[in-house]
């Protein structure tokens, strides 16, 4: 069964009592089941709670404009309009903050407010923020290698790589990000993290890891010297988790509700997946709301608002050499701290993950876009260059 856009009849998936159409264990991430799950995602797999605290939550003040008629780039031809882009790229949640202000909020394809959505790979912004609230308390010091925190990771590939490397993935250590193949180390980390089973037919013979520490431990390639060339592998990021909980003696769940959730004032509790030995996924597994992704940005644009040290955030948006061979869409980009950046001379920085999920940063326009969504691709270059280019549109519509 093909995907489905907003705009066209949606299928029964889980819905009725016994659920109609019911989401395949093994393929649920992929389309269209993602379209349900990515919002589910806690009636999917295991999950641990990101507690928000009992505090109040950080108001939104909202002078909401409609942009639905804005004229933007297509991803498919030509030109469309915001609400036409936001429909031909699977949008799930579509967020637009100005100064703090609610300018735009949408929702789609089942989602509420209340929706907990899948971050994929923004969970590495939010972890790295974590990082950098410790390294500002000096407890933990990026120029020291991942074996001064993590010394098990000596008979590994890691074995004198920085922190500061791996957290700018300019380590060495050979991790294939091939998502469709189910052999390759991040279609391990799909069974190593509890998201999917064994997949039926596999090689008798292929041990599969049983946790991500486990898969961590077999990564024994050096494909180049450390600190000389980025490529990007999502195992970093649980390699600093690891190394964040090893200082702190706290679960990454624990530790993101008390250092940035609760103070966030974010309105709802999130979650992290967990593996069977209860390590959250920092790499991808991380669930919040439209609003709380909103007020995560915003503490970033506020220039960590007294959570992240300032002086981190200035460091993550100085990058570091610039080009496409960072990424495609973006000429000028680069990767910093676990945070895209657009260019050198806006320095906005960007959380990005997988099927389209998207937080933009603009320091020059004063700007937090949140577009959550459920591609039916893992990476698409059309609908990343349209998006791009549609939140430069609305900050000019804003300006």
């Amino acid at each position: 069964m093909s995907s489905y856009r907003n705009s066209e009849i949606r299928p029964p998936i889980m819905a009725g009592s016994p659920p109609a159409l019911v989401v395949p264990k093994l393929d649920w991430d992929r389309p269209p089941w993602n379209r349900w799950a990515f919002h589910h995602v806690r009636e999917l797999v295991p999950t641990a709670e990101v507690w928000r605290g009992s505090g109040h939550a950080k108001k939104l003040p909202r002078d909401e404009r409609d942009l639905d008629a804005l004229a933007v780039e297509s991803s498919i031809d030509g030109q469309t309009t915001l609400a036409g882009l936001l429909d031909e790229t699977f949008t799930d949640g579509f967020l637009v903050l100005k100064d703090g202000t609610v300018r735009t909020e949408r929702y789609f394809n089942g989602m509420t407010e209340r929706s907990l959505h899948l971050s994929q790979s923004m969970a590495k912004s939010v972890t790295a923020a974590v990082c950098g609230i410790l390294v500002g308390r000096g407890l933990i010091d990026p120029e020291k290698r991942v074996t001064d925190y993590l010394p098990e990771l000596s008979e590994t590939a890691y074995n004198g790589a920085t922190l500061q490397q791996v957290l700018d993935m300019r380590s060495g250590v050979h991790f294939s990000e091939e998502y469709t193949d189910r052999y390759s180390e991040v279609g391990q980390m799909d069974v190593a993290c509890g998201w999917k089973p064994i997949p039926p037919g596999s090689d008798p013979a292929f041990i599969w890891p049983q946790h991500i520490w486990e898969l961590i431990l077999r990564l024994k390639t050096l494909d180049r010297p450390h600190g000389t060339a980025f490529n990007y592998r999502s195992i970093e990021t649980d390699v600093i988790a690891f190394c964040l909980e090893r200082v702190t003696g706290k679960r990454l769940p624990l530790l993101v509700s008390e250092e940035i959730w609760q103070k966030l004032g974010a309105e709802e509790s999130a979650s992290f997946t967990v593996d069977p030995a209860g390590y959250a996924l920092a790499c991808g597994g991380f669930n919040a709301t439209l609003r709380d992704y909103g007020r995560f940005g915003q503490m970033i644009l506020d220039d960590g608002a007294g959570i992240v040290p300032a002086d981190w955030i200035a460091a993550t948006r100085n990058g570091g050499r610039h080009g496409p061979d960072y990424w495609s869409i973006l000429a000028q980009g680069s990767y910093k701290n676990q945070f895209w950046l657009e260019d050198p001379r806006a320095r906005s920085l960007m959380c990005v993950g997988v099927f389209g999920q998207m937080i933009w940063i603009s320091w020059q326009h004063r700007m937090v876009v949140v577009k959550l969504s459920t591609w039916p691709d893992f990476t698409d270059t059309a609908k990343e260059r349209a998006t791009v280019a549609a939140l430069h549109r609305i900050a000019e519509a804003l300006a």
